[in-house]
């Protein structure tokens, strides 16, 4: 029985805790030959142009956007996402992919630089080869066609290796991918366990590493990467802040934040965590706040009424509670009652949500990456203060600043140090914008034009006539 489950991926749903998907996990065999396929087809696929591409590529949306109750119907049931949100991912990868298909002529376009005397010069992108992209749960689409996109778009062959609680999430991309007719083995998904996604980074098939999961697993990435000087681009943790100056307005600020804060149960890596408040409206925001979080229902994801549903697993609930806890103890103040939440159970993957006042940095819930349904606000006096408090973290994904003072607002950014700064918004990545972090947030860049550089190598021709 433990060499059949060692050879087996089972995925248990957050609903009920049953098994619900079980998959056979690739074999050194099949690993060999999908990399064989990839790098045959490449060879081909690189050939196209770029209009062929976009054609497949918007095909492929297309396909993907006709299964969106299927789609919806398993991301609930696979990570918990409530099913009246779940379609929003359908249209997240929408907007992305097509905005990423249509950057591709101006991102890729050679740069013709000025003729010498009997000399033409110019610089051109090429794809890398095989790509393989490593791809999490909690945005499973979002996160993994960041990558896929460009990196096909931009002439290469792509190797998916979804989280293991998303396995389904591959396998709708590559029907996707089937129904446009892209050439076989141009993308293909592996389900892998940690040990055979190490070896095939380090296998020479395998020119760049896309990376999106924890700080733990970036490390490890870097590690199996070491030494081959390939490309690994990494989106790791966040700590994401929002500051709330005197000027806000407050309403508008409490909806965006509390969004931000508990859309999938707080389980996104640029989710605002912990909040800073101008001590003129701070009272002011908590109330509101406060009152808005108790509008929450916890519920099963399948029922249409649920807008708060289980994370992931009881473990990942059980640290969170761990971090409240401990916060509580040392002082801060809970302003929700889990009472108000009946499922929310020592052991259960169901979580109230929650809201700490009375923090300070000493606390790990301000500190360490929660990536779940709580967020603590600290009062604060000026614009330097939050400054100094936003930066101290290890982590620098994103940030948010509430304000009615654009100007302020840019020269505050200008000294966050953050990859994305957001003014009256938050939680949200616009394809147009290079997506990065700093920090222990990782390094690299996904979207916009600049995303496709990673994804290529720069070849330079200096062309000088006979005489």
């Amino acid at each position: 029985m433990s060499k059949e489950l060692s050879t087996m991926q089972l995925t248990y749903s957050p609903i009920d805790n049953a098994v619900y998907v079980e998959r056979a996990l690739a074999n050194s065999q099949q690993i060999t030959a999908a990399l064989a396929l990839a790098t045959t087809a490449q060879q081909q696929w690189r050939q196209t142009t770029i209009a062929q591409r976009q054609a497949i590529c918007h095909q492929m949306v297309d396909a993907f956007m006709a299964n969106q109750a299927e789609i919806a119907e398993q991301l609930c049931w696979m990570i918990g996402r409530p099913i009246r949100y779940a379609t929003g991912e359908v249209a997240g990868l929408v907007e992305r992919a097509r905005y990423m298909i249509d950057a591709a002529e101006s991102a890729l376009k050679t740069i013709e630089l000025t003729e010498l005397p009997n000399v033409t010069r110019y610089i051109k992108r090429q794809p890398l080869g095989v790509v393989l992209v490593v791809a999490p749960w909690n945005y499973p689409y979002l996160t993994a066609i960041n990558s896929i996109i460009p990196a096909i778009m931009a002439g290469n062959a792509v190797i998916l290796k979804h989280s293991a609680q998303t396995p389904l999430c591959a396998e709708q991309l590559y029907g996707a991918f089937r129904q446009a007719k892209l050439p076989t083995g141009v993308f293909q998904y592996l389900h892998l366990s940690h040990s055979a996604t190490e070896s095939m980074i380090k296998d020479r098939q395998i020119i760049h590493v896309a990376f999106t999961g924890s700080v733990t697993g970036g490390a490890a990435i870097e590690q199996a990467a070491s030494g081959r000087f390939i490309g690994v681009g990494l989106e790791l943790g966040g700590k994401d802040a929002a500051y709330v100056r005197c000027d806000a307005d407050i309403e508008r600020a409490v909806d965006s934040i509390v969004d931000g804060g508990f859309f999938n149960s707080g389980q996104s890596c640029c989710g605002i965590e912990r909040v800073y408040v101008h001590a003129d409206v701070y009272q002011q925001f908590v109330t509101q706040a406060a009152a808005l979080i108790k509008q929450y229902r916890l519920g099963r994801p399948d029922d249409p009424n649920t807008t708060l549903g289980p994370m992931v697993k009881a473990a990942a609930a059980d640290f969170v509670r761990g971090q409240i806890s401990e916060a509580v103890d040392a002082g801060a103040i809970a302003h929700i009652d889990p009472q108000h939440f009946p499922l929310d159970q020592a052991g259960s993957a169901y979580l109230a949500p929650q809201l700490l006042t009375n923090v300070n940095h000493s606390m790990r819930v301000m500190m360490q990456e929660s990536f779940g349904p709580v967020v603590g606000v600290m009062v604060v006096h000026s614009d330097e203060q939050a400054v100094g408090l936003i930066n101290d973290s290890e982590f620098g994904l994103t940030a948010s600043i509430f304000t009615r003072d654009m100007a302020a607002a840019v020269a505050i950014g200008e000294q966050l140090e953050v990859g994305t700064l957001m003014v009256n918004r938050c939680d949200y990545l616009d394809p147009a914008l290079a997506w990065t972090g700093v920090k222990n947030s990782g390094r690299g860049c996904t979207l916009s034009s600049l995303g496709y550089q990673s994804l290529t190598r720069a070849k330079s021709f200096y062309l000088k006539a006979q005489d």
